[in-house]
């Protein structure tokens, strides 16, 4: 039979994929199944990745540590581009330093490249630390970087004034930024982390966040009245004030001193909801230092929030500040004043797993309706976890793993949602398929509020709920001849 749409389909009650959902309701097709919007499945290449390398997470992890200076072993041109990534979104000086490896140390190994580098960059910089993380290609001639970093320590001790050298196993074939920030975080608390009498302390790890939300997690914790130390902590470095003079190495970020502490923690958080057992640092301190482990997802809207105050309250007995009570009521005010325009809105999110989890849960609480939540992850938890925080989502939801911009792009134009929900790398997706984009986590590069895009707790929700809100508002504004002065 022949559709309005000018399709040709089946007889009627036969899917027609081809259409699109107001097509098949003119024509009266039935929908199209959810295994259609997985394009690409026979399709090995990746066609515009929805991740980044597993060393720029890396990098962005020891950036976090007070004096540390982020080293690349592998090429010159890793450390270039994740120095341009790093740069277009913080808009801070981001030096990387690099092995700088040629076809000599492809062939016969990078532990000269290694070794030159690192008194390069001692001499020139001074850091107090150096956080040494492995590219695809050192990973996969098999350098053993470990080893390498034993023997330069043991050859210079009592030569050259010796900073603290850190090292992660980072290949982006294993994983993505996301993980590679995890593995470093890990690989941080294994090297420095040592055991000692109790002490009330506590350990955050926040996860792949913008400066303004450590920024505002700091603000919590010392609201809450706790001894804390935040793991890593580069608000400072990568959104700080404008200087007077150059500084190779710009100041903040956690001390080395605070994360030994960490082995004698009287608890830690982690918010996290995919991460794994060997991803985790927090695991780490359980299995080495018995440390009590509290894990939750990152705090995205009320609910979420709820949790992670839940276990401030638990862990210190204090009940939750009244500043922040104030900020949850005026949040549930403005859900309550702008549910008209949300309510029934669909929406697809993509990003980081734990972010895409984070913004699921906030937007079902709001009244969109997620339609797909994609992320270029693999941890095989992105569907479950989503049906832990956001139980009212609808089942045939599209969860996709470990896609890239190509098949998220098919799946949008399938499902036409009224707005995208994600970083700068979803621009051309939004600009082929005409569905505005609100820009959130990373990488925004399109627009200058990165690193002070806050996300977390009662006051990020607000801020994101009123972004939406507007958006949908000038979207009604500018789809209607009158235009509407008052709504």
């Amino acid at each position: 039979m022949s559709c309005k749409c000018g399709n040709t389909c089946a007889p009627a009650g036969t899917p027609a994929s081809s259409c699109t959902e107001k097509d098949r309701e003119k024509c009266g097709c039935a929908p199209a199944p959810k295994a259609a919007l997985l394009t690409g499945k026979n399709f090995t290449a990746t066609r515009n990745a929805c991740k980044l390398c597993a060393p720029l997470g890396a990098s962005l992890a020891f950036r976090g540590i007070e004096g540390c200076l982020p080293f690349l072993h592998g090429s010159q041109g890793c450390s270039t581009y994740i120095r341009r990534y790093m740069i277009s979104h913080f808009r801070e000086p981001m030096d990387i330093a690099s092995s700088n490896f040629g076809e000599e140390s492809v062939v016969f190994g990078g532990r000269g490249n290694l070794n030159e580098g690192l008194k390069h960059v001692i001499e020139s910089y001074t850091p107090k630390v150096i956080g040494i993380a492995t590219t695809c290609l050192a990973e996969t001639i098999g350098d053993d970087v470990h080893m390498y970093v034993k023997d330069f320590i043991k050859n210079n001790t009592g030569k050259i004034n010796l900073p603290v050298l850190l090292h992660a196993s980072t290949p982006s074939y294993a994983g993505s930024h996301a993980d590679g920030y995890q593995w470093a975080v890990r690989a941080i608390v294994d090297q420095l982390a040592v055991d000692g009498p109790n002490e009330k302390f506590i350990g955050v790890f926040p996860g792949m966040v913008s400066p303004a939300d450590l920024r505002h997690l700091r603000e919590i914790m010392n609201d809450f009245g706790m001894n804390f130390s935040i793991v890593p902590d580069y608000s400072d470095p990568l959104d700080g004030p404008v200087w007077g003079d150059y500084h190779k190495i710009p100041e903040g970020g956690t001390p080395v001193e605070e994360i030994s502490k960490l082995g004698r923690a009287s608890a830690v958080i982690e918010l996290a909801s995919t991460i794994s057992d060997k991803q985790s640092a927090a695991t780490l301190l359980d299995e080495r230092f018995s440390t009590a482990v509290f894990r939750v997802g990152l705090p995205i809207g009320i609910r979420q929030s709820d949790a992670f105050f839940k276990v401030l309250e638990q862990i210190t007995g204090h009940e939750t500040p009244a500043k922040h009570e104030a900020e949850r009521g005026r949040l549930i005010d403005a859900y309550v004043d702008g549910h008209k325009y949300t309510f029934g809105k669909k929406v697809a999110i993509y990003g980081e797993e734990d972010f895409v989890v984070g913004l699921t849960a906030f937007c079902s609480e709001i009244g969109l309706v997620p339609v797909l939540c994609a992320s270029g992850g693999k941890s095989g938890k992105l569907k479950s976890c989503i049906q832990d925080a956001a139980p009212e989502l609808d089942p045939e939801t599209a969860i996709l793993e470990g896609v890239d911009f190509a098949e998220i792009g098919e799946a949008v134009k399938t499902l036409e949602p009224a707005l995208l929900i994600g970083n700068s790398k979803g621009f051309a997706t939004s600009r082929a398929t005409g569905v505005p984009l609100i820009r959130t986590g990373f990488p925004i590069h399109d627009r200058i509020s990165g690193p002070r895009t806050l996300h977390l707790g009662y006051r990020g929700a607000q801020r994101l709920f009123d972004t939406i809100v507007d958006k949908l508002m000038e979207l009604k504004q500018d789809s209607n001849d009158i235009g509407y002065t008052y709504i």
